[in-house]
């Protein structure tokens, strides 16, 4: 069993990670209302810190340099509303674990630590504030648009080179499906957003159009540039696999989803759609002789 000293050291360590990347996020953002809160956040990081520094005798320690990093990059590639759903899971791992610290902190010192608690949980409830503005709320039709072209558009692809043996026109056919899929699920978002939805409506079909177009276009690239079928399906089913990775992992952070769950269940339906429409393409090629 790890000693008060040695867990002390590795929070006091965590904590003043953490001050630095709320001292980051609040010197990057322009917002005002959220500047406020990361430094707000960060000053209470900063008392986390030198509490837990207390108890390691005063023992020097530097931050997670790495996750420093990661975290700023994440806040340059996804947005500050993303951030704040990443760091939220953080602060309730946080407060979890120091609920489970509490019989080893010394009497003299309980008081201080019960407002190091209290703190994480005002954290964890600011981020839930916080999280319910901007575009978060239209990530699940960004998800719907992606998870369906993934699955609709890789199917046509396999059906399609199941019937004319051609990189090229199979390629076509994913685009051209693409574009009508997307204003057809367009439509489609647009009519459930009216349904209660908060936000816009026309905003809701908009993302879900793009994204969808988006994974059509990405899935079809390879069928351009590789002009053997084998290697052009298995490009573009890697290409798939991969954005169902990125999607799956996206939309765990921002709703709390099963990431394996996910990933497992949207690959094995698109590797299930891909298999069974290219062995009707090819019947249907062959029964009717085509030689496309």
């Amino acid at each position: 069993m790890r000693s008060l000293h040695d867990i002390a050291v590795k929070e006091s360590m965590d904590e003043l990670t953490d001050y630095t990347i709320y001292s980051e996020l609040a010197k990057a953002e322009s917002d005002h209302r959220l500047k406020s809160v990361f430094s707000r956040i960060a000053k209470m990081e900063k008392g986390h810190f030198l509490f837990w520094k207390k108890h390691s005798d005063g023992r020097e320690v530097s931050q997670n340099s790495i996750k420093v990093g990661l975290v700023l990059l994440m806040r340059r590639l996804f947005g500050p509303s993303f951030i704040i759903k990443y760091l939220e899971g953080s602060e309730a791992s946080a407060q979890k674990r120091y609920e489970s610290l509490r019989s080893m902190i010394p009497k003299s010192d309980r008081k201080a630590f019960e407002g190091i608690i209290k703190d994480e949980e005002e954290h964890e409830q600011t981020f839930a504030n916080e999280i319910q503005t901007g575009y978060v709320k239209y990530v699940s039709f960004v998800v719907l648009g992606l998870a369906d072209a993934l699955v609709e558009i890789a199917g046509i692809h396999a059906g399609s080179l199941g019937i004319y043996n051609s990189t090229f026109l199979t390629g076509l056919a994913g685009i051209v499906a693409g574009a009508a899929a997307s204003i057809a699920m367009a439509s489609a978002a647009f009519a459930q957003a009216k349904q209660g939805f908060s936000g816009s409506a026309k905003v809701a079909a908009g993302y879900t159009g793009v994204s969808y177009f988006i994974g059509a276009v990405i899935l079809a690239s390879p069928y351009f540039i590789i002009h053997d079928p084998i290697m052009a399906i298995i490009s573009s089913l890697a290409l798939g696999t991969a954005m169902v990775a990125f999607v799956s992992w996206y939309n765990s952070i921002m709703s709390g989803s099963n990431l394996t769950r996910d990933f497992l269940e949207i690959v094995g339906v698109m590797l299930g759609a891909t298999m069974v429409l290219f062995i009707l393409g090819f019947v249907i090629r062959h029964v009717f002789g085509l030689s496309i």
